[in-house]
């Protein structure tokens, strides 16, 4: 692969005039931040790629000239929405409705059981401990003070065994980086001990005897780059209590392949340290190291990469994990690691795709998706099947999480008109019960929740639920949510910003469309690589099937997604800008020759595939957002979101795509517009009132061009 790079980059950033085809903004015509183009020409494969706005990738926190592209088009975009008359609304009623008590599923370590709460508009989220399931609850830590504008966020929390001393992770303004730190759960004081350079998750694996605990980390970036270089050469350590970080003991790493993750994990009877390692995709080898004997090598118990092992629970050498080896759907097996025997099925694969599995109480818990709902069945550690955990409805059930000798766990229930419940389950009974049960701001009975089926372009079958106010059947504007990747199942939960759009007389719509993890494997197969296209075509047949069934107003669909549902909506607008009437790509991967360069991209290639490599470069050029902009059509109102910090799919990519769509001619003249915010990341540690800001924002925009009722 050759290139010829000649960049010429002016600080200035003149406007581009385009008239805008809304009534309600003719006399106020749109003028885009025009940005120079650079003389970016890569031949790749024999192909010429121009890429003229890769400057554009450059970090908007040191780079002058970006900085002023981002402060040129988020005065534009602010300017547009400042018009927007549902905009106040919005807010106000997403204010109203995020404004109720929220619980986190229960921890018991020790005596004590930890657990997170939300008053309501706290921007954050507070720990709490309880002496007891029904003790009086104490406040561990408010991270609500640690930043002016709520920005800093506590992320993963980790009590040790005896529930004296917790390890917790400090986010700051939305990056995937954690900073490590530990607090005596008795005194609340902080404790000395401080590390750094964790990312993708700050959980730490205490030791059983509370001496220390184990971790994953990467080396620390390079100057100025902390945001968008690759990571490389993750390692597993042991940190104890009472000394520096230099100081720790390497446990693993593999020094011949920097590309390989570790992640750490002690049994519960605290023999064993078990280690899985995957390069890029959901496949993975696991290692166990037994803690009773210092210095001892690792016991392979699964490799090659080839198939999914997650670890469940233990009872001596004998170890459960479900996996796809075999099992398409997902099985639940055992392995022994004192002897070299080929695994035995303990649960065998169903009809219905494995979620997820836990061992507490002596028993096998297992979650399956049934057609995008879950169902919980309890087994006995021979397999014998036991019971069905009843739920309330159409929903999503997250947790049960504990020991196998744990009288009781906890687990969550969410739908799309009801904010997640938490229940105790007692494992010798059977019975569950609530726990914390939130107070509503809404009547949930007011909202249906429906599942149906449509074909896609090649006839599969695929579900999709349609929410919307009890009641209603007519035609009105709809938002239609994907993402498709990555053997993500996007399953029914509950967004308060949703709820506003219904109320106000909309529609949400979620398409379970394939590359995800729906129908087990084989789902998730016909959505990635060299079938990236079924993901686009399944959506478009969504939005189709939606118009055609007097679902969707015939001018009022929108398209929303993020992150790789940005991308989602990106090419799906590239092809069919003619079916939806407003789009919204957030944080989404929109250059897929390059994804891989940056941060978190690398692991991307089992989804996406290598952009080096000829076959996969072809397919990934023929869908790339950035590069199929294309004039002499006219494209739908949209409005990019994406943020500073977002170090998982950097800015770059929204930044670079909001640039061409503005710039090439003959596109229509519907506003493309971009929010870009500063302190937030790809979504998770987002204060209330940014998540607020947001959704009013876009969902003002989408309702706006849907007709949606002012």
């Amino acid at each position: 692969m050759r290139g010829v790079l000649a960049v010429f980059l002016f600080s200035s950033i003149p406007a581009l005039t385009v008239p805008v085809a809304s009534s309600a903004f003719a006399q106020g015509a749109l003028s885009y931040p025009q940005p120079k183009r650079s003389d970016v020409v890569e031949t790749q494969f024999g192909v010429p790629v121009a890429d003229p706005y890769r400057w554009l990738e450059n970090d908007v926190r040191t780079d002058a000239d970006v900085k002023n592209w981002v402060d040129s088009e988020n005065r534009v975009t602010d300017a547009f929405l400042a018009k927007l008359p549902l905009r106040s609304w919005f807010k106000e009623r997403m204010t109203a409705l995020y404004d109720y008590e929220r619980f986190g599923l229960p921890v018991k370590k020790g005596a004590s059981y930890f657990y997170t709460h939300n008053s309501g508009l706290q921007n954050q989220s507070v720990l709490f401990v309880r002496d007891g399931v029904n003790g009086e609850p104490r406040q561990l830590i408010d991270p609500n003070g640690w930043s002016a504008d709520g920005a800093t966020a506590l992320a993963e929390w980790t009590p040790s065994e005896d529930g004296k001393l917790l390890a917790y992770s400090v986010q700051d303004g939305g990056t995937d980086w954690r900073t490590v730190k530990l607090m005596d759960v008795a005194t609340g004081k902080i404790m000395s001990d401080e590390l750094k350079w964790l990312k993708y998750g700050g959980n730490v694996a205490w030791a059983k005897d509370g001496s220390g605990f184990f971790y994953s980390r990467y080396p620390a970036p390079a100057a100025n780059k902390t945001y968008q270089n690759a990571t490389l050469n993750h390692r597993v350590y042991f940190h104890k209590l009472g000394t520096t970080q230099a100081a720790d003991r390497l446990i693993y790493a593999t020094s011949a392949n920097p590309k390989l993750s570790h992640y750490a994990e002690v049994s519960d009877d605290g023999r064993w340290l078990v280690i899985s390692t995957s390069l890029a995709g959901d496949e993975n080898d696991v290692h166990v190291f037994d803690l009773r004997k210092p210095g001892s090598k690792p016991v392979a118990l699964a490799t090659g990469l080839a198939h999914q092992w997650n670890y469940v629970g233990n009872e001596g050498s004998r170890f459960y994990f479900s996996t796809d080896k075999d099992a398409p759907l997902k099985q639940v097996v055992a392995v022994d690691a004192s002897r070299r025997i080929a695994p035995v099925t303990v649960i065998p694969e169903a009809k219905e795709a494995l979620d997820g599995v836990d061992l507490v109480g002596g028993k096998l818990i297992a979650s399956y998706l049934v057609d995008a709902k879950s169902e919980v069945r309890v087994f006995g550690l021979n397999g014998q099947r036991h019971s069905t955990i009843a739920l309330p409805g159409i929903g999503t059930v997250s947790g049960f999480g504990g020991k196998i000798s744990d009288p009781e766990t906890f687990f969550a229930f969410t739908s799309f008109n009801r904010p997640t419940t938490v229940y105790r389950y007692d494992a010798s009974t059977g019975h569950a019960s609530e726990w914390a049960v939130p107070k509503l701001t809404f009547d949930p009975d007011t909202i249906s929740v429906e599942q149906r089926f449509y074909p896609s372009k090649d006839g599969t079958r695929v579900p999709m639920f349609i929410v919307r106010k009890k009641g209603t059947s007519g035609p009105a504007p709809t938002l239609l949510y994907g993402y498709g990747g990555f053997n993500i199942s996007v399953t029914p939960s509950f967004n308060p910003a949703n709820v506003a759009w219904i109320e106000r007389g909309g529609v949400f719509v979620v398409a379970n469309i394939r590359g995800g993890s729906e129908y087990g494997n084989a789902w998730h197969d016909a959505g990635r690589l060299a079938h990236k296209q079924n993901v686009f075509d399944d959506f478009i047949a969504a939005g189709e099937y939606l118009k055609a069934n007097g679902i969707a107003a015939p001018k009022g669909l929108a398209a929303i997604g993020r992150s790789n549902g940005g991308l989602l909506v990106g090419a799906v607008t590239n092809e069919r800008p003619d079916l939806f009437d407003a789009v919204s790509p957030g944080v989404g991967v929109m250059d897929m020759l390059r994804f891989d360069k940056f941060t978190a991209g690398r692991y991307w290639v089992d989804d996406y595939g290598h952009p080096d490599q000829a076959a996969d470069f072809k397919t990934l050029l023929a869908y790339s957002p950035y590069h199929n902009i294309k004039g002499g059509k006219a494209y739908p109102p949209l409005i990019a979101v994406t943020a500073d910090t977002d170090d998982r799919v950097v800015p770059g990519h929204s930044f670079k795509y909001i640039a061409k769509l503005q710039s090439t001619p003959d596109v229509g003249t519907a506003p493309h517009l971009i929010r870009i915010d500063t302190r937030s990341g790809h979504g998770s540690g987002k204060p209330i009132t940014k998540i607020i800001e947001e959704y009013s924002d876009v969902y003002s925009f989408l309702g706006y061009f849907t007709g949606l009722k002012p």
